[in-house]
């Protein structure tokens, strides 16, 4: 997928992004509170946010910062920032900014930063080494990255199953390389493209969680309305192509309803180093 196709994919999915948002996010918390640590986010801390989204780890490191801190969120979908800026207004949070700028080309102002964060954005980049760069640049010397990126895919159903189900109704196999959402789910892999970006003290850990949704209905409806990269896979295709896709995610989905709903099994790479 191209950048402009890309862009315009998460700007249709960007309002079901927003509306789901509390649903999607809820089992990343944990891994998310790690990156944080990992970037080592303090009170007073000047943090950029690479592909913020709907910016509620934007608002989580802001709330650590303090009002005598700062946090940059960027996103090259202009409806992504829109949202984080709005999100911010109405927690009451003002220390955070929203701008549009694709990961590639993030600087700092004059200022370096003093910590960087990127959730679930580095593996669908289409050149993560140099978003990597670039983010190691706007660092100062000694500042943190930390950064979430999916485990294999056979540890996170939730995403793998819809993933695999879509793929064969649009007739689009999975490519051997390029962006993805898998594409760093390898220890090795992830930490070699972070050293070699510049990136010292790089270490990842595997963070296990579990995706909860009301009904297999619903996951699958979050999956449509919320996920971007899903829904420009099947979007081209008739109709009817569409439609026996969504019904078959759901199909797929049930087999991890129970009393609690869906529970789906999950797992999650925080990754963290520091700027040389």
């Amino acid at each position: 997928m191209s950048g402009s196709d890309a862009r315009s994919a998460w700007e249709a999915a960007a309002e079901g992004w927003r509306r789901w948002e509390a649903v999607n996010t809820a089992y990343l918390r944990p891994a998310t509170e790690l990156m944080l640590d990992r970037a080592g986010i303090g009170p007073g801390s000047r943090v950029l946010d690479v592909a913020c989204g709907a910016g509620e780890q934007s608002l989580a490191a802001a709330r650590r910062v303090g009002p005598s801190g700062y946090v940059l969120a960027t996103d090259m979908v202009p409806a992504m920032a829109v949202a984080t800026e709005a999100a911010a207004v109405a927690a009451g949070i003002a220390n955070v900014t929203a701008r549009v700028c694709r990961a590639e080309a993030v600087r700092h102002d004059g200022i370096p930063f003093d910590a960087a964060i990127c959730r679930l954005g580095l593996m669908l980049m289409p050149d993560p080494a140099i978003a990597l760069r670039a983010i190691r640049a706007a660092l100062r010397p000694g500042g943190g990255f930390a950064a979430i990126v999916p485990g294999p895919a056979e540890r996170n159903p939730f995403n793998a199953l819809p993933l695999a189900v879509l793929r064969r109704h649009a007739g689009k196999p999975s490519p051997l390389s390029g962006p993805g959402l898998f594409a760093l789910a390898d220890a090795r892999t992830l930490t070699q493209l972070m050293e070699e970006a510049g990136f010292g003290d790089v270490s990842v850990t595997v963070v296990t969680s579990e995706r909860r949704v009301a009904s297999a209905e619903a996951g699958a409806t979050m999956v449509r309305e919320a996920f971007g990269f899903y829904r420009a896979l099947i979007d081209d295709r008739p109709l009817a192509v569409q439609e026996a896709a969504w019904a078959e995610v759901a199909d797929v989905l049930r087999q991890f309803e129970g009393p609690q709903g869906l529970v789906a099994p999950g797992e999650l790479l925080a990754a963290s180093g520091r700027a040389g």
